[in-house]
């Protein structure tokens, strides 16, 4: 009662919707603005109810853990990264027009962190204990309408329980919310489903099912009239169903196919969109409700001999898998993070993602959808058996049919999606019996809601479990392994009718090798794409450092061996070995020793050590051939391996240029290009663009070097550097990407790391010029300007 009292009786700034009057079919309201945050319980109900100033308004998607400190006493521990856990609320007041008092309202949250629970105007709504996963409560019934009336929608998450994760979570309301009204007689949310079963280059058939509730008191004739849009903005297709009765309380589906003749299929290097607008149309013919609808024409299949097909033509999966925060931000990412990152992957020669290990944000799929990022979209990382005391096996037997279906029915219709995943590691498949009714019970549901996509799982040391023996490993579409490539491979020639694909493997050559050399093997996703906050090993690591990229952005070395193997552009890098080449371990992750934050490979030719010794440099191209110089004197020439291991040379140390020239049909076609380093003496920013929109989706990303005279980057600069911005626009969060760096992440100074830092800006209005500047002691400062502009970001939208 106290708590009912305490959500009643909340007291602020109410929020008018006048845009819920501008149309009388759909009416989707963004709801990110406006929030009331408070981190803990209330101590005393009546007097949080009254008394606001222990509230703090924020915006919301909204990671509240990502703001620190991390300490080595925080219950999250290494799996968390050390950050801070617990229970926060959210609060939103609003007002809605007399006029909707009769339309239907529903509340959808992209992603909730973690366990959480949601209130209207003291009525509880629900509990959802999965934090990557969708949902929407419906309103009606428990809203108030008119100028003088205001509703309160409370949101409390609890990630207090800990351990409960193997890496970062975050936490809060860290994806978007929206309020959706719609008429009585309304599409079913997420029902609407487009599928292309024929697909040619000379034509396709695309067919859209959809279901209508009627939730007025009266029979209702109804029909669907389904608009396609092709993605340069022709219609191309019209059809309007027969009519159907749909009876009070019932839900009614519906389905059609229409021919699209020569389609834009959706591939890699072109994922041409196309759109399916869905109108619900009753007896008098007005439109009673509608949506649009984003999808792809494509057609691809696993094929057991030849591996992954997509659109008549046979390659490889060259997938990274990655974890849900971005670095500095947390959990809740920015559109343009993500787009950044994905641009810096695709350079690289990565084709796929695989969204470890549970459902990523809507609008990551909708940025893969349009940058031609194929996906396998991951549900769990443990079913009954659970890898912490406090993770999701203890809601696993309740929720997983609920979540899978959900999760399903939000994603089905991107183009980008190849794959579900059923779950990653599971530790139930010793367990034969329990392992296999589960798996069927998973896979029912995901081929009740999408037959259209296999489904895999990626199996956790198969051979102790005996997947492949018992039966398990045949259940799935696809068969998955982490790591162990030779042991998928003895499986397929064990019974060459399975479809294979390695869904975790390491960064290692003869990993590549395994992938390369034989036909049936589909593809591979690396551990991991980018580095990740959590899953350290111990204080004071707080990162786990096996991406191609770091929390930057910035790639690694391997990277650049990863270029030379999977991109098709000619390349060539050179790096300095300063460790030993160390095979990684088998199953990385359950290793005794933690990762090491060292890096055995530097991309500079400034070693401490100035004198006389000769250094191992490591060169990576995909040329043919590649030449080394020393200040303009050749070291020598050397063809590329068959076996795909770098070029070395051992180089007598002199301080300059040390130069890599790699040659295509003997001719010049790629340089790479290291240069000694001298004493550091001025800051320098730099970022891949100049103008930026105001907005949660936009962000660009500053980086800040310490170099010297020749603007040659200084290596071991450690400045602390500080960020100052004047006009519309503000510093967001800072990095500097190290493995060990225990700095906020959300105050405008951090020190350099590896000579760089970078710091994400934002824009706060629409125009205008925005000066940045960074200075640190002794050092010249550095400064960018950036223009504000309307947003272009072409966010897809949705109501749930």
């Amino acid at each position: 009662m106290l708590l009912k009292r305490f959500l009643l009786c909340i007291a602020l700034a109410l929020v008018p919707l006048a845009a819920l009057a501008q149309t009388p079919v759909r009416t989707v309201v963004d709801f990110n603005g406006g929030w009331k945050f408070l981190q803990g319980d209330p101590a005393n109900a009546e007097q949080a109810a009254t008394d606001d100033s222990s509230w703090r308004a924020v915006e919301v998607p909204h990671d509240w853990s990502i703001a620190g400190p991390v300490d080595p006493k925080n219950p999250s521990g290494p799996g968390g990264g050390f950050f801070p856990t617990g229970i926060a609320w959210y609060r939103k007041s609003f007002f809605l027009p007399a006029k909707d008092a009769h339309r239907h309202a529903y509340i959808a949250f992209d992603g909730v962190m973690a366990n959480s629970d949601v209130w209207i105007n003291g009525f509880h709504l629900g509990h959802r204990p999965n934090g990557y996963v969708s949902f929407f409560y419906e309103l009606t019934g428990h809203l108030r309408f008119g100028a003088n009336a205001h509703n309160v929608l409370a949101v409390r998450c609890d990630t207090s329980k800990q351990p409960a994760s193997r890496w970062y979570e975050g936490g809060g309301i860290y994806r978007p919310v929206r309020l959706v009204l719609t008429n009585d007689v309304h599409l079913e949310p997420w029902s609407t489903f487009v599928t292309t079963p024929v697909v040619t280059a000379g034509k396709a058939t695309v067919r859209i099912e959809s279901a209508v509730v009627n939730e007025s008191s009266t029979p209702r004739k109804t029909a669907l009239e389904i608009v396609l849009t092709a993605p340069d903005g022709r219609k191309v297709g019209t059809v309007t169903t027969p009519q159907q009765t749909v009876a009070p309380g019932a839900r009614v589906p519906f389905f059609v196919q229409l021919p699209v003749p020569t389609p834009d299929r959706w591939d890699m290097d072109h994922p041409a969109l196309y759109k399916a607008r869905v109108r619900v149309k009753t007896s008098d013919s007005a439109a009673s409700d509608d949506e649009q609808v984003q999808f792809g024409i494509r057609e691809f299949h696993f094929d057991p001999a030849t591996g992954f097909w997509l659109n008549g033509r046979n390659f490889k999966i060259k997938g990274v898998a990655i974890h849900a925060d971005g670095g500095a931000v947390g959990i809740a990412v920015p559109t343009a993070i993500w787009e950044r990152r994905l641009n810096a992957l695709r350079a690289l020669g990565v084709n796929a993602i695989r969204t470890a290990h549970n459902p990523p944000s809507p609008e990551f799929l909708d940025l893969c959808d349009r940058m031609g990022f194929l996906v396998m979209d991951e549900l769990f990382d443990c079913w009954t058996v659970g890898k912490n005391p406090y993770d999701y096996h203890l809601d696993f037997q309740q929720w997983s049919s609920i979540d899978v279906r959900d999760t399903v029915r939000r994603d089905r219709n991107h183009p980008s999606i190849i794959l579900w995943s059923a779950g990653n590691e599971i530790h139930d498949t010793p367990h034969a019996e329990l392992a296999h009714g589960i798996l069927a019970r998973l896979l029912a549901v995901f081929h009740e809601n999408d037959a259209t996509r296999p489904v895999t799982q990626a199996l956790f040391r198969p051979n102790v479990s005996h997947d492949y023996d018992n039966g398990l490993a045949d259940m799935l579409d696809v068969v998955g392994q982490n790591y162990r490539e030779n042991e998928i491979l003895a499986a397929h020639a064990q019974k060459p009718s399975r479809a294979i694909l390695g869904t975790e493997n390491t960064h290692d050559r003869a990993a590549w090798l395994a992938l390369r050399d034989h036909a049936p093997y589909s593809g591979q996703f690396l551990w991991s794409g980018i580095d990740y906050l959590g899953e350290a090993g111990q204080w004071p690591l707080i990162t786990h450092p096996f991406g191609l990229l770091d929390r930057t952005g910035i790639h690694h070395p391997r990277a650049l061996e990863r270029q030379s193997w999977w991109s098709t552009a000619p390349n060539i890098h050179i790096a300095r070995r300063v460790g030993a080449a160390e095979s990684s371990a088998i199953d990385p992750g359950y290793e005794s020793v933690p990762p090491s934050a060292r890096e055995p490979l530097l991309l500079d030719w400034s070693p401490r050590n100035t004198a006389p010794h000769s250094e191992s440099v490591e060169v990576y191209t995909n040329c043919e051939e590649a030449e080394l110089f020393l200040n303009g004197a050749s070291l020598g020439r050397q063809k590329q391996h068959p076996d795909a291991s770098p070029l070395t040379w051992s180089v007598p140390f002199a301080p300059g240029a040390l130069k890599a020239v790699g040659y295509r049909q003997g001719n010049p076609v790629a340089e790479d290009q290291l240069h000694t380093a001298g004493k550091q003496v001025r800051l320098v920013l730099s970022s891949d663009r100049r103008t930026l929109s105001p907005g949660r989706n936009d962000a660009l990303v500053l980086t800040v070097a310490a170099v010297d005279d020749a603007g040659v980057l200084v290596p071991d600069a450690a400045a602390q550097v500080q960020f100052s911005v004047s006009g519309p626009g503000r510093i967001a969060a800072t990095d500097n990407g190290s493995n060990t760096d225990h700095e906020p992440f959300l105050l405008p100074q951090h020190r350099l790391s590896g000579g760089r830092a970078i710091a994400i800006l934002q824009a706060t209005a629409s125009a205008g010029r925005i000066l940045v500047r960074v200075t640190a002691p002794g050092l010249a400062e550095g400064e960018a300007q950036f223009t504000a502009v309307v947003s272009d970001f072409s966010e897809f939208t949705r109501a749930f």
